[in-house]
């Protein structure tokens, strides 16, 4: 199912997003304090603010100003509130959501739409991996977009990959939706307890939290490894709490679709002014359709890059390639700039890695420094060797390896109150 305006000319998407546009800058000034705010220390006048490039006089929004002022964007009654979320914290202190009633409806849409555009059907069988408990909004997203699709679903929850394997064999589900580094500890019990990947009724992962293609959308490593072994179609997609909209692949596999009826999408450089059509920058974002907490030209610190060029699959919407890093985790080690992901690459290739985590902190010269603390089973110099070389040859520098025990991996991994595996601790200058 593809949306009549998805399928739109892009005349006419531009049009309909002007028009939803003006209609949330009018709610958000008769509902926001905190836009209210803006609009009057700024001298905007929002009657001025009716194509999507006049929003360039609209001051962006960040994460510092969420955090800061974080009920300020609050637009409903405490009585309209129905669900309370929180994002991960993952480059800092998390910030709390809040969700009405017609969130939910709304939420439940986007996720539906995600499913449908990766061709999942009211005959899947969906095996959700990921948590509903701890004020995760995607738990809860992924099983209200599965349950307007009409498909079945299972709620097996983070972890265990022993109970994960009991719901396949047991259950059949067609599609689970999973994080890719969670899929080779699944694949690494299933050759311990001799299950035949093969024969799984598995047939398609919606892969979340982690990156699975390159820039030009051929498979990753991490991809790689997970196809060698298990035959399954991997599908890309990218949300977050603060978007409450996901870009999810459709079939042809080359970037996650915009839904236009949900969010406004720009790609901003460092000065905050649109990059040229093809070119890098960070992703900033409109909601549209949000009552409790909706956000104006929204900063999310992820760089990407977005393709405009028409899809097969009969959609005219733009596309979200694969985010390549987190403004505020870019490194500048010895003189290189790298973020996170490039070092991921590196330690997805090396088989005798069981897990890790990177950790960024500052040297007593203020300058970055970079910690990459393994879990391994292997000769530890041995495998040092491999990685510095690797490292060398891959990103032109070599970041101190430090090997830890299994439980402490798992400590630095899964902190009190976490709802996702970490792998990045940054210590520089973490908002607090």
């Amino acid at each position: 199912m593809i949306p009549e305006i998805e399928g739109a000319s892009l005349r006419d998407i531009k049009k309909f997003q002007e028009q939803k546009l003006v209609e949330l800058l009018s709610y958000v000034k008769e509902n926001s304090k905190y836009y209210q705010r803006v609009f009057q220390k700024h001298n905007i006048d929002i009657s001025e603010i009716k194509t999507l490039e006049s929003l360039e006089k609209i001051p962006v929004t960040t994460k510092e100003d969420l955090q800061l002022y974080n009920d300020d964007f609050i637009c409903v009654e405490d009585h309209q509130i129905i669900d309370v979320v929180t994002t991960s914290g993952t480059l800092g202190e998390p910030i709390t959501f809040v969700l009405s009633d017609k969130d939910l409806d709304r939420l439940a849409y986007n996720e539906y739409l995600s499913f449908a555009c990766a061709g999942i059907t009211k005959d899947d069988r969906i095996q959700l991996t990921t948590t509903l408990d701890k004020r995760f909004m995607a738990g809860l997203a992924y099983f209200l977009g599965a349950r307007k699709l009409g498909a079945s679903i299972i709620r097996v929850g983070v972890g265990s990959p022993e109970l994960q394997w009991d719901s396949i064999l047991k259950l059949k589900p067609t599609c689970l939706v999973a994080v890719p580094s969670f899929l080779i500890k699944l694949i690494a019990f299933a050759k311990a307890n001799n299950i035949a990947l093969d024969t799984t009724s598995v047939k398609k992962v919606i892969c979340i939290g982690e990156p699975i293609k390159e820039s030009d959308f051929s498979p990753n490593i991490l991809a790689k490894k997970i196809q060698e072994d298990w035959n399954v179609e991997l599908y890309s997609t990218y949300a977050s709490t603060e978007k409450s909209t996901a870009f999810t692949e459709c079939e042809e596999q080359k970037g996650g679709h915009h839904h236009p009826e949900l969010i406004i999408v720009e790609v901003l450089d460092e000065h905050d002014k649109a990059v040229k059509e093809g070119g890098k920058g960070e992703l900033t974002i409109t909601t549209l359709g949000v009552e409790a907490m909706p956000l104006l030209k929204y900063k999310t610190g992820d760089i990407v890059e977005l393709h405009q060029d028409l899809c097969k699959c009969g959609r005219n919407t733009l596309r979200v390639g694969p985010v390549l890093g987190r403004k505020k985790q870019m490194i500048k080690l010895k003189g290189t700039t790298i973020f996170p992901q490039a070092i991921k690459s590196v330690l997805n290739e090396v088989d005798e890695v069981n897990n890790y985590v990177i950790k960024i902190s500052k040297d007593d010269f203020l300058n970055d420094k970079v910690t990459i603390k393994v879990e391994a089973d292997t000769d530890q110099e041995i495998l040092r060797k491999t990685l510095q070389q690797k490292c060398k040859t891959k990103i032109r520098v070599t970041p101190f390896i430090e090997f830890v025990s299994k439980r402490e991996i798992h400590a630095l991994m899964f902190p009190k109150l976490g709802r996702k595996p970490i792998d990045v601790i940054d210590e520089r200058n973490c908002i607090t």
